[in-house]
């Protein structure tokens, strides 16, 4: 019996010791969220191949290339207007990259188109055989 009321005492000593210790400062996450951003838009790189959509905290979202990257933002421009939009590392929620389509993805369209009229052309040729 002395053995458990001295580990419930003991516990209830070290219980808020190790919140304490487990916790971490939130300005620490988000510097790293911050960071995170960063060494995402500094992958796309910059310029007219460095397309991406990016979503704000606020929901907003920019499509456009990557024209430049500071230490606090970058700046994108829509690809059609060409209009500049600078973005601070710490308002982005999402980045979304856009590669554009596929090699593979062209070459099955092509395939598709031309097997769709060749068979257009047999069906046609079938028909007025008749």
């Amino acid at each position: 019996m002395r053995t458990i009321s001295w580990l419930i005492s003991g516990l209830l000593l070290l219980g808020p010791a190790l919140q304490t210790a487990n916790a971490r400062p939130q300005n620490d996450k988000q510097t790293s969220t911050i960071e995170q951003v960063k060494i995402h838009v500094a992958k796309l790189g910059i310029g007219d191949k460095a397309r991406a959509t990016i979503t704000t905290k606020a929901g907003a979202k920019v499509k456009g290339y990557v024209y430049s990257a500071g230490d606090d933002d970058f700046v994108m421009r829509d690809r059609k207007t060409d209009a500049p939009t600078t973005i601070r590392y710490a308002d982005v929620a999402k980045i979304e990259r856009n590669k554009g389509h596929s090699m593979a993805r062209n070459i099955s369209i092509g395939v598709g188109i031309g097997a769709g009229a060749l068979l257009g052309a047999i069906l046609i040729v079938i028909a007025r055989a008749d």
